[in-house]
């Protein structure tokens, strides 16, 4: 596998970014913070997703942007992919889209995150894990192999050339043999128990007890049916006496009937006598009741203005009585008006004099009021007045502090020199961070090299050396460290002073900022000060033409009080006028309402004699339906004696004993009949149960027998299981000694190129993978005593010969990843490099089709068939890539850079 091609936007530190990746070793080269790392990291974003990312979705999108795009061209076995990924950030959620096709043809199209990134583990065979401890060495993880202990570096190993895939599959055939006995041991009980129930079955006799049943069942049935027959016979006897009593009963209820409808005809010609004697009261009452109808008319005549009472001298009274009312209303109606009128006049003429009399008083205050205001206006304009000369002191002495400063600066300029001296204060602190990591850098190299020499050993290459060790270069180290210790107390004193006279200066920039706002402090006052001269001005001239106001409404109001009076004495003249009209008035109604009393008690006298013309009518009518219930009457009487002669009294009391009797047998018939029935039913549920346990019982045979096979079938399943179980643990012990095997191998000879005539003689790596170093002397080491350089450069070594392993594979070559160094100069110095530089090129001698080394490291280049400089731009904070031609450059050209 080789990546070809990657493409960002707006990725971490990348606007946009483009960038073509060929075969050979290709160096990403670039300050500390440039965002080389973060080219690497959007490759592994784009074949894992999230999987591949130390923090979380959000982190990966530029600052400030909302969308960010990944897209990553590769090759993997001869077949060409392209993968993308997308983020958009929106209402505080991250939305991942991501698509991976073929762009040979081979048409493999994935949709989804995860979809993308399970096709990737299936095609690499490693997920983002495995992919990190076979390929990808990252920063700061130069040392992690070394530094794992035996049994995770096992399992890393172990996963990345697929036995893990047989500890699974071991565990499933455990698993397996574990759910078998399980099963097994389960079905041998239930066999045991089967036999069991069928022995207990087989005792008792089932098919006798049967065929007993059966024998009583029979019996039982024969003596229903001797019952029922009789039952029937019984039942016959009782409908035929029933229906004997029957006809009697229908000829006695009609009898009935006759007699009821004679006393009903006999109270119905009761009760109409006794209306036809209400109505003739009725009548004597109605006349009595117009006698005195007619003396009450007599005494109203007078009241009612009436000589006769007749219904036309009622309305020729009534006529005249309309006439005056109407004349007397129309008089009063303007009575009323006029005394209204000049109520109204007099009550809003003394509203109005009394309105301008508050008026008069109100205008009085406001005047007083406004005075009090003009005297406060000149008050305020002494104060703004005696706050300015206090300002103006203010600014005579801020004026000699400018004079008595130190720094030749006047209040416009003092703004400007304290900013140039904090950005130089800040270069110089930077300058002094610089220092103060390098005098740390310079203070280790010579303590690492005191403690080589007191140990003997060489400070430059670690060696153990005879007699007194030389060391030329730590006399340098130490000089550095005196320079160092000299330029930083030198910086140090430096910012001392700007620290000062930046103090001096912050005090003057807030004097000159006082300055200018007294300025615009004074100018406001100034201004205002006019403002209330003016004001106090206005209002006194506004307070004496309100008093004047005030004197013309008092005036006015006691004319208007005047008028108002005389007012109110012509609405009380009105007011008599309107008095004597109403009590006219009143006489009217009071003989109206004689008149129609009279005329009330005439239609009374009508309505009288109207009912009594209707109770007569009714008293008729009354005497004539009696004549003809009488004649109806005699007929029923005639039909009652025929039917009482046909009832026979002895035939209904025989009917009815044979009823009786018939129906105490069939009672007891029934009781006979349900005993029976009961004995049948159990009878019956009784042989069902016994036919029920005959059929268990053949089920349980069946069953026993079906099991007896299923017990014999596991027994070889769990044979089977266990010798599958045993075989893929054998087959994993057996590949992983193979792989320890080669894996020693890879590793010897990585590590004889890189320390061939050196202290070392080689390496071994047990079962365990437990590593060991030798020495020349054959004196065993752990790697972890090595020093720091030598620890980096046998993880790289190791990290190599797994990739080796890998790409030649169990069983002929397998395609790999490209092989991807993150820093690793990190750990390592100036005679470590050259030697990692050595093994990278024996890397590409091995087959290593595409290596990547992310460093700013210059001595890196060298082994460059590309480099690619990346920048970032301080302003933006943005990065950009270049690809240039290694063999081009001039090293040390960009070591200057």
């Amino acid at each position: 596998m080789k990546f070809d091609r990657v493409r960002l936007a707006n990725f971490k530190p990348y606007g946009d970014a483009d960038l073509r990746l060929t075969e050979g070793v290709t160096v990403i080269h670039g300050l500390n913070g440039s965002g080389k790392s973060s080219l690497l990291e959007a490759c592994f974003f784009a074949l894992y997703g999230s999987k591949a990312l130390d923090g979380t979705l959000e982190d990966v999108i530029t600052n400030g942007e909302e969308e960010t795009e990944v897209e990553l061209w590769f090759t993997h076995d001869g077949v060409s992919y392209r993968v993308e990924r997308r983020l958009r950030s929106y209402d505080g959620r991250i939305d991942h889209q991501s698509t991976l096709e073929s762009t040979d043809g081979s048409d493999v199209t994935r949709d989804g995150a995860r979809a993308v990134r399970e096709f990737v583990t299936e095609l690499l065979r490693m997920d983002a894990e495995a992919f990190v401890n076979c390929a990808y060495v990252r920063q700061g993880e130069v040392n992690k192999l070394i530094n794992a202990t035996p049994r995770e570096r096992q399992d890393t190993i172990d996963d990345l050339l697929q036995l893990g895939k047989l500890e699974e599959y071991r565990e499933r055939a455990g698993d397996a043999r574990l759910g078998v006995e399980d099963v097994l041991e389960n079905r041998r009980g239930r066999l045991d128990q089967l036999d069991e129930q069928i022995a207990a079955k087989e005792d008792r006799n089932l098919h006798g007890r049967l065929n007993e049943l059966e024998g009583e069942l029979g019996e039982v049935t024969d003596e229903i049916d001797r019952y029922e027959s009789q039952r029937e016979q019984a039942r016959e006897t009782r409908d035929a006496a029933a229906e004997t009593l029957e006809t009697h009963a229908e000829k006695r209820e009609k009898l009935e009937s006759v007699e009821a409808e004679i006393d009903e005809i006999e109270a119905t010609i009761r009760e109409a006598e006794r209306e036809r004697d209400d109505h003739r009261d009725a009548i004597r009452e109605t006349r009595e009741r117009i006698d005195e109808i007619e003396a009450a008319i007599d005494d109203r005549l007078d009241d009612a203005g009436l000589d006769a009472a007749s219904e036309a001298a009622v309305a020729d009274r009534r006529a005249e009585l309309d006439d005056r009312e109407a004349s007397i209303r129309g008089d009063l109606d303007d009575e009323r008006v006029s005394a209204e009128a000049f109520r109204n006049q007099a009550t809003n003429l003394a509203g109005k004099a009394d309105d301008r009399t508050e008026r008069a008083a109100e205008i009085e205050s406001e005047a007083d009021g406004l005075a009090d205001e003009a005297e406060a206006a000149a008050a305020a304009a002494d104060e703004r007045e005696a706050s300015i000369e206090e300002l103006r002191e203010e600014v005579d002495g801020l004026r000699e502090r400018f004079a008595a400063a130190d720094a030749d600066v006047d209040r416009d300029g003092v703004a400007d020199e304290r900013d140039a001296l904090r950005d130089e204060r800040g270069a110089l602190r930077e300058r002094i961070a610089e220092l103060s990591a390098e005098l740390k850098n310079a203070r280790e190299r010579v303590e690492e090299a005191e403690e080589l020499l007191a140990a003997g050993k060489c400070p430059e290459c670690g060696q153990p050396v005879e007699d007194s060790p030389h060391a030329s270069g730590i006399d340098e180290d130490r000089e550095r460290v005196a320079e160092l210790e000299a330029e930083l107390a030198d910086a140090r004193e430096r910012e001392s002073d700007l620290d000062e006279r930046i103090a001096e200066l912050d005090g003057l920039a807030s004097a000159a900022d006082r300055l200018d706002e007294i300025d615009e402090r004074v100018e406001t006052l100034d201004a205002r000060v006019e403002e209330k001269r003016a004001e106090a001005d206005r209002k006194r001239e506004a307070a004496e033409e309100k008093r004047e106001r005030a004197a013309d409404l008092r005036a006015e109001a006691e004319e208007t009080r005047e008028v108002a009076t005389e007012k109110g004495e012509e609405a009380e003249a009105a007011a008599e006028r309107v008095a004597e009209l109403e009590a006219s008035l009143s006489a009217i109604d009071d003989a109206r309402e004689a008149v129609t009393a009279v005329e009330e008690d005439l239609a009374a006298i009508a309505d009288a004699e109207d009912e009594i013309e209707r109770r007569r009518e009714k008293r008729e009518n009354l005497e004539e339906m009696n004549d003809e219930r009488r004649d109806r009457l005699a007929d029923k009487r005639e039909r009652r004696d025929e039917l009482a002669a046909a009832v026979d009294e002895a035939a209904v009391e025989t009917a009815e004993k044979r009823k009786e009797d018939a129906e105490q047998y069939l009672e007891k018939v029934a009781k006979e009949l349900d005993t029976l029935d009961e004995r049948r039913e159990e009878l019956q549920n009784a042989i069902g149960g016994v036919k029920g346990e005959i059929r268990e019982l053949e089920e349980l045979r069946e069953e026993r027998e079906a099991l007896g096979d299923r017990v014999a079938a596991l027994e070889t399943l769990h044979e089977e299981t266990s010798e599958l179980e045993s075989m893929y643990g054998d087959l994993r012990a057996e590949l992983r000694q193979r792989n320890v095997t080669e894996l020693e191998r890879t590793l010897n000879e990585t590590f004889e190129l890189v320390y061939g005539n050196d202290a070392y003689s080689h390496i071994e790596l047990d079962g365990e993978y437990v590593l060991t170093v030798y020495q020349k002397d054959g004196e065993p080491l752990d790697p972890e005593q090595l020093s720091g350089g030598e620890r980096a450069l046998f993880n790289l070594s190791l990290r190599c010969a797994i990739y080796r392993l890998l790409s030649e594979g169990i069983e002929g070559a397998a395609p790999t990843p490209p092989l991807i160094l993150d820093e690793p100069t990190v750990f390592l110095d100036s005679g470590h490099v050259s030697r990692l530089v050595r093994l990278v090129e024996e890397m590409r001698g091995f087959g290593v089709r595409q290596i990547v080394i992310v460093s700013h490291d210059d001595e890196l280049v060298g082994a460059a068939d590309e480099l690619v400089t990346v920048e970032k731009d301080p302003r933006s904070n943005r990065s950009t890539v270049r690809r240039e031609d290694a063999a081009d450059l001039d090293v040390a050209e960009l070591a200057g850079d």
